[in-house]
């Protein structure tokens, strides 16, 4: 076998290096470039259309909300505003009522508003309900400036069906995501501890600075205002959630007369869940009642000491024909009722039930 010269070796790999690295390389530029011909896209598709007449139509209705708070400085007695947080909200009326979340304004001094033209005006609080979530404010600004959103409704939903949130996530000026409706009926816990039900949870992207703008369905009508979101991060996850126009529509007229919800009610002191347990209770135990209060002139009968021994009162187990269990039950129950409605309360009293017609009064 005939030996391969090294030369010959040192050749080849030369000639090889000269072909990978040896080539002249042709100048980047080039005098004579021009852009690229546009190619026509053609129309919209009609989902991108009426995502765009959403934002359009709507937009002008969304408000940045801005809180204050006072805080004493740190090396002196004087009291400075320092930014509290900040959200979205929404024209409610021509009157300039701005709807928002509690708690984006719940522990401020002042609050203002940023408008569409980006004009600021100074905000008073009309009312507010945090088991609700729900704050109305107002502003003196122009009625050209006020554009209220188009209420819609939330009891016929769907899974599934297409949604749009409006907001200023992050302080981002007036940003739209879209998404579906996940699923009906959540529930999670307000800035009270009380829980919120029938919340609608959507996957359409709500981010911190969302909360209080508006849910709205393919249409542009308002169906939810966003409240929160499920997030280990505190950043967008897939979960957001949003409180039902119905509710809304229920709770902020209420707020613009009153200041305040005015809720139905028994007219009783009720056990806690802690005290039902101890004692083994199924069921609400009355404690107390209101002297001719509406449980009072209906016969419910409140525990009671007799010859140094507890004789317990009522134990309410339904609200017309609806069982609870919590006060918190009772609560969310009456709420689907006025003041003045008279309801079926069903009570257990010395092992039997007993059904008890009570007309509501106005609780605090």
């Amino acid at each position: 076998m005939k030996k391969i010269s090294p030369f010959l070796v040192l050749f080849l790999i030369l000639f090889g290096l000269w072909l990978l690295f040896g080539q002249p390389v042709r100048s980047p530029l080039n005098p004579e470039a021009t852009p690229r011909s546009v190619t026509a896209r053609g129309d919209l598709a009609a989902d991108e259309q009426n995502t765009i007449e959403i934002f359009k139509n709507n937009s002008n209705a969304v408000v940045y909300v801005t809180s204050t708070a006072l805080r004493r400085g740190l090396f002196s007695l004087n009291a400075v505003e320092i930014p509290q947080g900040t959200g979205s909200g929404f024209v409610w009326d021509n009157e300039g009522r701005i709807v928002t979340n509690y708690h984006v304004i719940s522990d401020a001094n002042s609050v203002q508003i940023t408008m569409a033209d980006n004009s600021t005006w100074k905000a008073v609080l009309v009312g507010a309900s945090a088991d609700k979530d729900i704050a109305v404010l107002r502003i003196n600004a122009p009625k050209k400036l006020l554009q209220p959103i188009t209420i819609g409704e939330s009891a016929n939903l769907l899974v599934g069906q297409k949604v749009y949130a409006i907001g200023n996530p992050f302080g981002l000026d007036r940003t739209i995501t879209s998404g579906i409706i996940s699923a009906l009926g959540r529930q999670i816990k307000s800035v009270s501890g009380r829980m919120i039900h029938g919340m609608i949870q959507t996957d359409a992207a709500i981010n911190p600075g969302n909360s209080g703008g508006p849910l709205l369905d393919s249409a542009g009508r308002l169906i939810g205002v966003n409240t929160a979101i499920y997030s280990p991060s505190g950043a967008y996850a897939g979960i957001g959630f949003a409180v039902p126009v119905s509710e809304v529509n229920r709770v902020v007229p209420e707020l613009i007369k009153f200041g305040r919800i005015i809720r139905p009610g028994l007219g009783a002191t009720l056990a806690d869940e802690n005290l039902n347990a101890n004692l083994g209770v199924d069921g609400v135990l009355i404690l107390g009642l209101e002297k001719n209060g509406p449980a009072d002139k209906a016969g419910l009968r409140a525990t009671t000491q007799y010859m140094g021994e507890i004789v317990l009162g009522d134990i309410i187990i339904a609200i017309a024909g609806s069982k609870v269990d919590s006060y918190d039950a009772i609560r969310t129950e009456l709420e689907r009722f006025k003041v003045g409605d008279e309801v079926m309360v069903t009570v257990l009293r010395d092992g039997t039930s007993v059904d008890l017609p009570v007309r509501l009064g106005a609780v605090e």
